[in-house]
């Protein structure tokens, strides 16, 4: 770690007294860093890195707080995130009347026709968890179309002039994949669409504009920024990889994107050439999500034994399951191309066959650095945990969902299922790659909240403060290795983030309190204070001036530009 050619060129950037964690293989800790153009240039002693500086050098004097790697969201949906900053908020509708009220005023601000979407409610808060009827909403939006998705994404509720829309009737059909929720009684729809069902409504959606496109991106990217993610991995990005491009050429782009397509796509790359992790260190493509079942909160994860709430179901194979030969040749044929398979299962059952399908992939296509991934992975067959480990295959993994599922997840899949549930610890143990991300917007972006569950597991409703099922607690470091050098190896860019070290790119966060170090009480009370991402100040929740290492590093000569570039 020493200054090498630093010396030589002067630091664009340098950050001293600091605690900086590299998390490198050694562990080291140190007390600077400094930065020549996107890359980090050295990493050291406070007085050893101040001699880097020249006339325009920004100097941050950090105080003595913690500099991390910049976190690595391994799951976003980062358009949709950038669309839900501006739309009705239902993700904390404790009540039916709250969702209702919420929706009804939200109708009142938008011009009539115009769709109502997002919402992200969940019906596991509101007393006796009903799902949520039409007939809730129809009364406050007879001329506005509403069809707001509960907040895994999985269902939906429609109202009567969406359903109309949509000619969604009392005589549709549930398609392949998916349920029309009705009237016990009536036998008319309720409304909720779940899974390859929501597609009848959201065939009737308008596409949002190249502007509201832009205008959603800019909010999203400017919020990873708020909260140290400097890179994210969108999961339902397809044709949305023009709009960050575009951002990119303005100059506006503040997070690293690997933008995922849908696997049923795969030959549109396959024909181009195109292989995993292609682009530039800003944007690469190359990855493909598909999906192998449906959600616990919707009862549609697919699972060995039938819902102990829901006795008749055992969940639901995706549409793109049914037959499971129709997945398994889509992975192996993407696979033989070079491409990337990010595969979501949740229930056991789905684990398992996706397990199985990549063991019969890789086999059949031979060896190859191919870093199969399974998305979510959140209730696992003990026997496959260690499969995991002896496929190489990595467990990206979400863990503020376990702080929410939690409150509910027992009464579902009763007492011994949910023992290797989120088993963040069983995985670590059996030698498995995990990646961490957040889900957003299933579940807030922010990764402090997310690491603070995989190390507590505190359920939301405050009913576990040891933990739930708190056998499969991590330390956290660990947690943050899964956000930072863990997702980095998931998205083939461990030679050039997810660590601090000299020639990887300039990707950092400072955090107000030591969490590495400073045990629970600075882990709870920890917020970011600056976000560095490619060498240049993204955000920052004060003002942090030069200090006197910049006047020492140089009396005279512009400073100005330094600090507009940095910025």
């Amino acid at each position: 770690m020493g200054m090498n050619a630093a010396a030589q060129v002067p630091a664009d950037l340098i950050v001293t007294n600091a605690r900086v964690y590299s998390l490198d293989s050694s562990g080291s800790v140190a007390e600077a860093l400094a930065v020549h153009n996107n890359r980090i240039s050295a990493i050291g002693r406070s007085v050893d890195i101040r001699k880097a500086g020249g006339p325009n050098t920004r100097v941050i004097d950090a105080q003595g707080r913690t500099v991390l790697p910049g976190f690595n969201d391994s799951h976003v949906h980062f358009l949709s995130g950038g669309f839900q900053l501006s739309s009705v908020d239902l993700r904390s509708a404790a009540s039916r009347e709250e969702f209702t009220r919420r929706i009804a005023q939200f109708a009142t601000k938008i011009p009539k026709g115009r769709w109502i979407l997002g919402g992200d409610w969940d019906h596991e808060l509101w007393p006796g968890g009903p799902l949520p009827q039409r007939n809730w909403i129809d009364s406050v939006t007879p001329d506005t179309p509403v069809f707001v998705n509960r907040l895994d994404g999985h269902m939906a509720l429609a109202n009567s002039l969406a359903l109309k829309l949509a000619g969604v009737t009392k005589e549709s059909r549930d398609p392949p994949g998916g349920l029309i929720v009705r009237d016990p009684q009536t036998g008319e729809p309720t409304g909720v669409l779940k899974d390859a069902a929501m597609a009848l409504i959201d065939k009737v959606i308008p596409a949002p504009s190249l502007d509201e496109k832009l205008a959603a991106a800019l909010a999203a990217t400017r919020h990873a920024a708020s909260l140290g993610v400097t890179s994210v991995q969108d999961m339902s990005a397809g044709e949305d990889v023009r709009v960050y491009q575009m951002l990119l050429g303005r100059g506006e782009l503040l997070t690293r994107i690997y933008a995922a397509a849908p696997a049923a796509t795969w030959q549109r790359l396959a024909e181009i050439g195109v292989r995993r992790a292609f682009g530039s260190p800003m944007l690469r493509i190359g990855a493909l999500k598909g999906f192998a079942d449906g959600s616990l909160g919707s009862t549609t994860a697919l699972f060995d034994e039938p819902y102990n709430d829901a006795p008749q179901t055992a969940g639901i194979p995706s549409d793109e399951m049914i037959p499971p030969a129709r997945m398994e040749s889509r992975i192996r044929g993407a696979d033989k191309a070079g491409l990337q398979l990010c595969i979501h299962a949740i229930g056991d059952r789905a684990n398992h066959e996706i397990l199985s399908m990549f063991e019969r992939t890789a086999a059949a296509n031979g060896p190859a650095d191919r870093r199969f991934r399974i998305e979510h992975a959140q209730h696992l067959r003990t026997a496959d945990i260690p499969r995991f480990a002896a496929l190489r295959v990595i467990a990206s993994m979400q863990p503020y969902h376990a702080a929410d599922d939690g409150r509910w997840a027992e009464k579902r899949i009763g007492p011994v299922r949910i023992q290797t549930t989120y088993a963040f610890r069983s995985l670590l143990d059996a030698g498995v790659t995990l990646a961490f991300g957040s889900d957003w917007t299933v579940a807030p972006l922010d990764p402090l909240t997310g690491i603070r569950a995989a190390v507590t597991r505190q359920t939301l409703d405050g009913k576990n403060p040891n933990g739930w099922v708190p056998q499969q607690k991590i330390t956290v470091e660990e947690a943050v290795r899964a956000y930072t050098s863990g997702s980095a190896f998931a998205e083939f860019a461990e030679k050039d983030k997810g660590t601090l070290e000299p020639g990887k790119l300039a990707d950092f966060v400072m955090l107000s309190h030591d969490i590495l170090s400073g045990g629970l009480e600075s882990l709870m009370k920890a917020r970011v204070v600056l976000t560095v991402m490619d060498g240049r100040v993204v955000y920052s929740s004060e003002s942090l001036g030069r200090g006197a290492a910049a006047r020492d590093a140089a009396n005279t000569g512009p400073r100005d530009s330094a600090s507009a570039n940095a910025r």
